[in-house]
């Protein structure tokens, strides 16, 4: 199994845009400049037959919201996505051997997007698959989830078949991609889970019980990070300008995902570059509609290895385009912002092909 975690931030209200409540989710990820993400949009299905995975895993059909997907090239499963119900899901740690014929984390991260419609159902729905398919072994598996919605974040901790989810209070979280997220504090875990864990060998049994000092030999609670740039404090003064900013600051080399995530009435907004190196990537936006398109530009086509936007981004002179991308981004936020500001309730066709706009618009500075 590859390890596929993302360093990962998530700004809550009153620190959010005063104007509007919103939850901001960003995370960069960890992989090489040469390893190749996709961006891929997945429709409504009805989902009836079972499923088996890509590791040989047979799970129950079941009916499939609408997913955007940032995903390692040529797997199944997702680093980090979002639904048609303002659902987003980040993997900020894993790691493990894995076994097979049982379920990863990317695959997790899909399958907790196309089932779930809140944050709390998408905990209730990876759970219950990872109580039934992941592997016994708690070193096979370590996974470390960021679950947000609208109106709240999540964490969820697994290890192999135990499992513990945090609720987060405070009005920012930054973490790194090199650990459990939950220690001694939890809200909701698997059963029994400390007499469980020392029963596995995995606890001494002396004093408090922490998931991370159990499953992941860490002496500290969580992975806390510093923030790179901008770290949120002011009321109402935190948007999605900050967050992009945020994410170059880290430096981090893998593929991005920003979600602004609004309240009820409001339209959310998902921001992918599809390409590595942050700092000479595009943000580009997506909006759920009824015929959502994206570009398949952003696709590894069949028989090849890469997408044509991560081969011409490869080989870009960004001191030659730099600039003009970096202003085309910017057009695109504060028109994007604009609508959204003026707009409300459901998405409309004007906003199907957004992202297949920007995509292309971006291609042709590159050729």
């Amino acid at each position: 199994m590859s390890a596929y975690g993302g360093e990962t931030f998530v700004v809550l209200p009153p620190c959010t845009e005063s104007n509007r409540k919103q939850i901001i989710f960003g995370r960069n990820g960890t992989g090489s400049t040469e390893q190749v993400s996709e961006v891929v949009y997945l429709p409504t299905a009805d989902g009836a037959d079972p499923i088996t995975l890509p590791g040989g895993c047979e799970i129950e059909g079941g009916a499939s919201l609408a997913v955007i997907l940032n995903k390692p090239a040529g797997s199944w499963g997702a680093e980090s996505g979002s639904n048609e119900k303002a659902v987003t899901v980040g993997l900020s740690y894993s790691e493990g051997a894995g076994v097979d014929g049982k379920v990863s984390p990317v695959d997790l991260v899909r399958l907790g997007l196309e089932r779930g419609d809140s944050a709390t159902d998408v905990i209730d729905k990876v759970v219950a698959l990872v109580e039934k398919h992941a592997p016994e072994d708690h070193n096979a598996l370590k996974a470390a989830f960021v679950i947000c919605d609208p109106t709240a974040v999540w964490l969820l901790n697994v290890a192999g078949q135990f499992w513990a989810a945090k609720q987060v209070q405070e009005s920012s979280v930054a973490l790194s991609a090199t650990g459990f997220t939950i220690g001694a504090g939890f809200d909701r875990s698997s059963e029994d889970l400390a007499s469980k864990a020392q029963a596995a060998g995995a606890w001494d049994g002396a004093g408090e019980f922490s998931f991370s000092e159990a499953f992941g030999g860490s002496a500290a609670s969580t992975t806390v990070r510093s923030w790179p740039a901008n770290e949120p404090g002011a009321e109402g003064a935190f948007g999605l300008k900050q967050m992009f900013e945020c994410l170059r600051a880290d430096g981090s080399t893998g593929a991005s995902h920003v979600s602004v995530l609004s309240g009820e009435g409001e339209l959310a907004c998902h921001w992918f570059t599809a390409t590595p190196q942050v700092g000479e990537s595009v943000f580009k936006p997506f909006i759920f509609t009824t015929g959502a398109k994206i570009s398949p530009l952003t696709r590894v086509p069949d028989g090849e290895e890469q997408t044509l936007l991560h081969r011409l981004h490869s080989n870009r002179k960004w001191e030659a385009v730099g600039s003009l991308l970096s202003s085309l981004e910017a057009t695109c936020m504060d028109e994007v912002n604009r609508f959204l500001c003026e707009h409300s309730g459901e998405a409309s066709q004007e906003l199907d092909e957004l992202m297949k706009d920007c995509v292309e618009a971006e291609v042709k500075f590159y050729r």
